[in-house]
């Protein structure tokens, strides 16, 4: 019988219950058992793929084409494993399942209510991450104790648990003990008044997960445990780690939460191998080397905008034993001046959607063409390589795309045809892995040692070829196609240390202990093209 994890999340938000979830997770699969996780959140969009960055941060895509939650990128980076569309559920997606199947007939004239059917639908999004080769499931529940939208979740959590029976789910409370600076106390009330509003539905934590500032004493520990329900020993403390998250999953395993969590649900006690882990440890905490990577991104001032960019940056750090420094700027501020490049090894070009910012990439492409800077561009990145490249080596000055310009005579980049007059706004997504075919004399093709690639994508315009023979005779090579050679999806200058631009969003299949190649090789070429300090 799979049995079940669920993490839940109280006193406020932000406080990490997805790389707690995926800590536990990595330990859980590092003693043997295979795992899958999902997170459950509570907002009412079907899910995060038309809101905007500055509210959502990143959306993260899956290898089946779901635009999920930042936290599903956590997982896969922790755990190695695949998530898919039974990862993510929403309110809006649970709401749109119950009345489609309303609509249809589904529940024989009854009256439907948010008791049962709603939360027999949830318990339902909980069951599909059950297969034969799962024996663990853990499940994040978005958002905190207490909010009105969570309790549809946490109501088929309780009855769950209830119809799972003893020793087959049990739930993990992620809380905060707030220090009092001024008075230099550490503070159990809120974390109390929070388990109080799950056992008031029917909850009780089996453990306590407690963040903190400092760290934690006995009597803390006691008081918690007394007035929590819990045994003393089921307390744990998530002190705030000094230098990576990737800290996490030792200091827990320190505590033996992952022992615990497996006497809980009855299971036998593996061994744990963490030896690989130690290593990217010691490669995060004791670099040898360092260089600058500018990131010119539109949410810049947002850094959950673009994690996993910022993770799949630090794994070429662990690769290349190298601290990777990065300069985050908003693209609006270089349409005013490039100086904050100058002191960059490399630029990092990430995608996005919308014109702002577009005129301010094309100057740090511009900028990095010029003066042999290593380039990644990546999927608007990208676009914004092949405008720039037709702007000013083509000398075609409108060159554009046709989601920022109508009127250009030059629109190098476009919709496919068989996407025109679609209006639906994911109607025209390309969405998920699709395989690529690379050119044997691609810089690609050795960074990848491949032939064909698998990569997910995220995005509405494409490479236009009406112009692709023109731009390659100017030297633009055109690095990896679709198999059928119809859609560009790498393309490179090979007169430069590192310039390239791939279509896709490489960064979502990086992992700590296994970097991915482009990044790998902005990073090689970035220390290479180290820049003395000021």
């Amino acid at each position: 019988m799979t049995k079940h994890i669920f993490i839940t999340g109280g006193v406020v938000s932000s406080l990490g219950k997805g790389i707690t979830a995926a800590s536990l997770a990595l330990l859980l699969k590092r003693r043997g058992y295979r795992i899958a996780m999902q997170k459950l959140d509570p907002y009412l969009n079907v899910d995060p793929g038309t809101m905007s960055p500055f509210q959502h941060g990143e959306v993260f895509v899956t290898d089946d084409g779901a635009e999920t939650d930042l936290d599903l990128g956590h997982y896969e980076r922790f755990t190695d494993i695949n998530c898919s569309h039974a990862s993510n559920y929403t309110t809006g997606k649970i709401y749109s399942a119950v009345i489609a199947r309303e609509r249809a007939g589904g529940y024989l004239g009854k009256t439907v209510q948010v008791i049962p059917h709603i939360t027999d639908e949830i318990k339902r999004a909980i069951q599909s991450a059950e297969t034969d080769d799962v024996d663990i499931v853990l499940t994040e529940i978005g958002g905190t104790a207490g909010d009105i939208e969570s309790l549809p979740f946490l109501e088929a959590v309780r009855q769950y648990i209830l119809e799972a029976g003893v020793g087959n789910a049990i739930v993990i409370h992620l809380t905060l003990l707030p220090f009092i600076r001024a008075a230099g106390e550490l503070k159990t009330k809120p974390s109390q008044q929070s388990v109080a509003v799950l056992r008031n539905i029917g909850l009780i934590p089996n453990i306590l997960v407690c963040r903190t500032e400092i760290p934690m004493e006995e009597d803390h520990r006691r008081k918690l445990a007394l007035f929590c329900n819990v045994s003393p020993d089921l307390v744990i403390e998530e002190k705030d780690v000094k230098h990576s998250i990737y800290e996490v999953p030792p200091e827990l395993a320190e505590q033996e939460l992952d022992t615990k969590v497996l006497d809980l649900l009855r299971l036998p006690v593996h061994r744990l191998d963490l030896s690989s882990w130690d290593d990217i440890l010691d490669r995060v905490l004791h670099p040898d080397r360092s260089c600058r990577i500018a990131l010119v991104g539109k949410y810049t001032s947002v850094r959950d905008a673009y994690k996993s960019v910022y993770e799949a940056l630090e794994h070429a750090g662990i690769a290349t034993r190298a601290h990777v420094i990065v300069d985050s700027i908003e693209a609006e501020e270089l349409e005013r001046s490039v100086e904050r490049l100058k002191n960059a090894d490399g630029i990092l070009v990430p995608g996005g959607f919308g014109n702002r910012g577009v005129a301010g990439k094309i100057k740090a492409i511009r900028y990095a063409r010029e003066n042999n800077v290593p380039l990644l561009g990546i999927c608007l990145g990208m676009q914004c390589i092949v405008i720039e490249f037709a702007q000013n080596v083509l000398g075609w000055q409108d060159a554009d795309s046709a989601e920022f310009s109508s009127s250009t005579r030059h629109p190098v980049i476009d919709l496919m045809e068989e996407q025109r007059g679609l209006t639906q706004k994911g109607g025209t997504m390309r969405l998920g892995a699709y395989p690529c075919t690379l050119q044997k004399d691609a810089v690609c093709a050795s960074l990848y040692n491949a032939e064909t690639i698998s990569e997910r994508h995220r995005h509405r315009y494409e490479f236009n070829n009406l112009y692709r023979a023109e731009l390659e005779k100017a030297g633009l090579f055109i690095g990896g196609t679709s198999p059928d050679r119809h859609l560009v999806e790498i393309v490179e200058l090979h007169d430069r240390p590192f310039f390239v631009g791939c279509q896709f969003h490489p960064e979502f299949k990086s992992r700590p202990d296994r970097a991915h190649p482009l990044f790998r090789g902005l990073v090689d070429a970035a220390l290479s093209n180290r820049q003395p300090e000021d």
